[in-house]
């Protein structure tokens, strides 16, 4: 069988006076190189110990951008054999040097099915799909002309009406349902609300450690960072006060801090408003999914307690029903509704008529409800069935985060070896555990893996445990 080629040199070394961290340089070198066509699929990268003496950098740094380009499928690690690019990716370097080059995406297979632990899924084998099918079916006899024209930019009216109702009676937020405007999942109301709201440079609050995608947007928004550290209370809102009090935005996960799974003490939310107020700034809510809790009640949202119109919650489908589906919601300050409806108007001119049909009725018949009681007694057997098998081949070496709520667990291990390098030993054996450190911006959240167990159904439990300890076993103690 014949060697995989020897990775060519990577012109250039980081910039240690760039803002981006070493270990996203490191990952953008690297992507750029498989985009170009300087690596092919098949070639084999340097090992974290050389590149890491080549750049003078911490092993850490580089086991980080790896685990990144892992994630994102460009590269797959065959152990003790090294790191390679990935066979699955296309052979850009064909396309011949005139043609123009895209950026390289990762392998999306349209009928992939989840890996087991992957975070941000809902549980797909458990959802109803013969009444979903009935649902759809039937809003398609009901089709008329009309509603196959541009649909209104600010949503479906009777699934803003239900979204409404079922926020006041679950999340605790008052709203007129004309304050809804559907959007294309979470991400596309972010980026609609940054299209409105912030200017070129303009300060933004972020949690630190953050979820990577809002990070992503508002660097390619433009916006200037204040990482605000996460502690047991949530974000430090006495440190953003410090580091940026006059900021724009605050892009926040009170209910269920993505990744660290704490919620925003009640002091601090109050103080989160109340800096809003007085700096003329907004709060932007992520709710991702405070629906799933295991322990008393949902919390309340922070805009529940919005009495200035300063917070913008932004919520969508893809936790309660499923990703595929690209639909979400923000709720708006009234001051705020023409400026979000006309950007929507002139950016997508709306969102898919027929799928916001069918999520309304699906929500308006009762099935939306009683789906969700059923996931909630769901996740928790499986989060529990999965905690205990975690506990049974790991011991002593890994405590778990157990939080009241959300959808996927903090492991920390007792070992040496860092996180990102774990978790690309666990996806070369086909686990999607993420590492927890590359989430960081300028705070130590310390090393973690994060792992998801919604998809992971209980009578599997033991079996993933044992392939997550065949995975990572000479880099645990004993």
């Amino acid at each position: 069988m014949a060697r995989p080629r020897t990775h060519p040199k990577i012109a250039g070394d980081p910039a240690r006076s760039r803002s981006d961290p070493l270990y996203r340089q490191i990952y953008q070198r690297f992507r750029q190189a498989i985009a170009k066509g300087q690596l092919r699929p098949g070639d084999r990268l340097p090992s974290v110990r050389d590149l890491a003496a080549e750049l003078s950098t911490a092993r850490g740094t580089v086991d980080a951008a790896y685990a990144v380009l892992a994630g994102e499928g460009y590269v797959i690690s065959r152990g003790p054999s090294g790191t390679i690019v990935a066979p699955g990716l296309p052979d850009v370097a064909a396309a011949g040097p005139s043609r123009r080059r895209l950026p390289a995406a990762a392998p999306s297979p349209e009928h992939a099915a989840p890996r087991p632990l992957q975070m941000g899924l809902p549980a797909l084998d458990a959802f109803p799909r013969k009444r979903w099918a009935h649902v759809v079916a039937r809003e398609a006899r009901r089709l008329s002309a009309a509603q196959m024209m541009y649909p209104d930019p600010a949503g479906f009216a009777p699934l803003r009406q239900a979204v409404a109702a079922y926020l006041v009676a679950s999340r605790g937020i008052a709203c007129e349902w004309r304050q809804v405007v559907m959007t294309t999942g979470f991400q596309g109301g972010l980026d609609l609300a940054l299209r409105v709201l912030l200017r070129p440079n303009d300060r933004v609050w972020i949690e630190d450690p953050c979820f990577p995608p809002v990070r992503a947007a508002l660097e390619m928004a433009g916006a200037r960072l204040a990482p605000v550290a996460v502690d047991a209370g949530g974000m430090r809102v006495a440190d953003g006060l410090k580091r940026a009090p006059r900021g724009r935005l605050a892009v926040v996960t009170p209910s269920h801090q993505s990744p660290l799974g704490v919620a925003l003490s009640l002091p601090r939310r109050l103080a989160l408003l109340r800096w809003a107020n007085e700096a003329d700034a907004y709060v932007i809510e992520d709710d991702y999914d405070s629906e799933f809790r295991f322990v008393g009640r949902p919390l309340p949202a922070l805009k529940s307690l919005d009495r200035e119109q300063r917070v913008i919650y932004a919520g969508s489908f893809s936790k309660t029903l499923f990703p595929g589906l690209r639909l979400g919601y923000l709720v708006l300050p009234d001051r705020l509704l023409p400026r979000f409806v006309e950007a929507n108007t002139w950016h997508t001119s709306g969102q898919s008529a027929f799928g916001q049909r069918a999520v309304g009725a699906f929500m308006t018949e009762g099935h939306f409800a009683r789906h969700l009681k059923r996931m909630r007694k769901l996740y928790a057997v499986r989060r529990a069935a999965l905690v205990d098998a975690f506990h049974a081949s790991f011991g002593e070496s890994m405590t778990i985060a157990m939080q009241p709520g959300g959808m996927h667990l903090l492991l920390r291990l007792a070992s040496r070896t860092s996180d990102a390098r774990l978790a690309r030993r666990a996806q070369a054996e086909g686990l999607a555990a993420e590492p927890l450190s590359p989430r960081a911006i300028r705070h130590d959240c310390g090393q973690g893996l994060l792992v998801g167990f919604t998809n992971v159904a209980e009578h599997d439990a033991a079996a993933i445990a044992q392939r997550l300890k065949h995975a990572l076993g000479c880099h645990l103690p004993g």
